[in-house]
């Protein structure tokens, strides 16, 4: 028989393209299902940004770029953040990612080693704890409370830290909670983290352009008292509607761009030529789709959270980023994967279960609301009527 290392009877995945997967296969059957399962916009990519790709290629952009990316393209990140955060960042320090997973990946990698605890969000991407467990190290929850709005507790965050803890994931606005950390608590963890100068930090900041009710998104940037120990995660797939095009980038603290740039070399060699074209055109070009997307989802945001709250036995907090609603289905009776399932076959609308994003995720399900407002209203109706004539299994 072949035997493979034992990392890999610990790594998990991502459920929502296995739920994906599954509607696809229904619907392929003639079922009409609504989608509101993975983290997609439904919108198409801005055209400006699809001509800029086509134009690369006729340019003849078709062979190997530097493992970190093209020097326009990380200089047109540089230019972003300085416009948008008034920061500055070296872009020798910005690295052109083939989506954001591959930063969790490198940074996770890193640092994770059998004996060793990595922090991260609970619920939260389910990436995080998939590599924490492949690398051997302990994986260790930072849990993502519904009573605080689900924002991190800076106060909670920091009693976890040990004298083992090597790395500190953070995520907002964050992925399945739709929660937006609040400036204030933000300043009480980089404060806090003075004590503990060992422990590296990774923000995932993915959905920074996505914030309601006038909240700005605080980006760990700003602080320079973490800079040499921060690992930025961003990227284009939410923001511009970018998600196949496989393009993210980060940031690095200097000691450790070169290994990251080493493990390139070794494992996607770099993204390709075209797409990073395209990436400066998304950032340097006019941003009035992704101020149409932005004003859209927030139409959404609010269909959705009114439409759970009037569903028998579910509640839910409006969500303040990200474009995910994570209703509260205790009342229900029902327990959050085997109703997720249940809504797929029998109502034909897809969500995740809790359960999917961390071991403190039971009593919740994640809806996400990049889908048309029909579609959420034809969910929603769906899941009215299913919730009122079946009783808990």
């Amino acid at each position: 028989m072949l035997k493979t290392v034992a990392a890999f009877d610990r790594i998990g995945e991502e459920n929502a393209f296995a739920v994906l997967a599954r509607a696809t296969k229904l619907a392929s059957e003639g079922r009409d299902i609504v989608n509101l399962g993975i983290g997609q916009p439904d919108f198409p990519t801005p055209p400006h940004i699809v001509e800029a790709a086509i134009k690369a290629l006729r340019d003849g952009h078709h062979g190997y770029t530097p493992a970190t990316g093209i020097l326009p393209l990380r200089q047109a990140v540089s230019k972003d953040l300085a416009k948008r955060f008034g920061v500055e960042v070296d872009p020798e320090l910005v690295m052109i990612m083939p989506g954001g997973k591959v930063t969790m990946y490198a940074a996770i990698l890193l640092f994770g080693e059998p004996g060793v605890d990595i922090l991260y969000p609970d619920p939260g991407f389910p990436i995080y704890r998939s590599m924490i467990e492949f690398t051997g190290a302990n994986p260790i929850p930072v849990p993502i409370r519904e009573e605080n709005g689900f924002a991190f507790s800076a106060d909670e965050t920091l009693s976890l830290i040990t004298p083992k803890t090597r790395l500190l994931i953070i995520n907002s606005p964050a992925n399945p909670t739709g929660g937006v950390t609040p400036k204030e608590e933000i300043d009480k963890l980089v404060k806090g983290l003075e004590a503990f100068p060992n422990v590296a930090i990774m923000s995932d900041e993915i959905y920074d352009q996505l914030t309601f009710d006038g909240l700005e998104h605080q980006t760990l940037l700003a602080y320079p008292e973490i800079r040499d120990r921060l690992i930025l995660l961003n990227g284009w797939s939410k923001t511009y509607a970018m998600t196949g095009w496989r393009l993210g980038w980060s940031v690095w603290p200097k000691k450790l761009y070169d290994d990251v740039r080493k493990l390139g070399v070794n494992a996607w060699s770099c993204v390709n030529a075209p797409t990073q074209w395209a990436g400066i055109a998304a950032l340097e070009g006019p941003q009035d789709a992704v101020d149409h997307m932005r004003k859209e989802f927030d139409k959404r945001r609010k269909l959705v959270t009114e439409g759970l709250n009037a569903l028998p036995g579910v509640t839910c907090e409006t969500p303040k980023g990200a474009f995910y609603a994570y209703p509260n289905i205790k009342q229900t009776g029902w327990k959050a994967k085997p109703l997720a399932s249940a809504l797929l076959e029998d109502a034909g609308v897809a969500v995740i279960g809790g359960p999917d994003f961390g071991v403190l995720g039971e009593g919740y399900i994640r809806l996400s609301y990049a889908n048309s407002a029909e579609n959420i209203s034809r969910a929603l109706e769906r899941m009215g009527d299913f919730l009122s004539k079946r009783k808990a299994a």
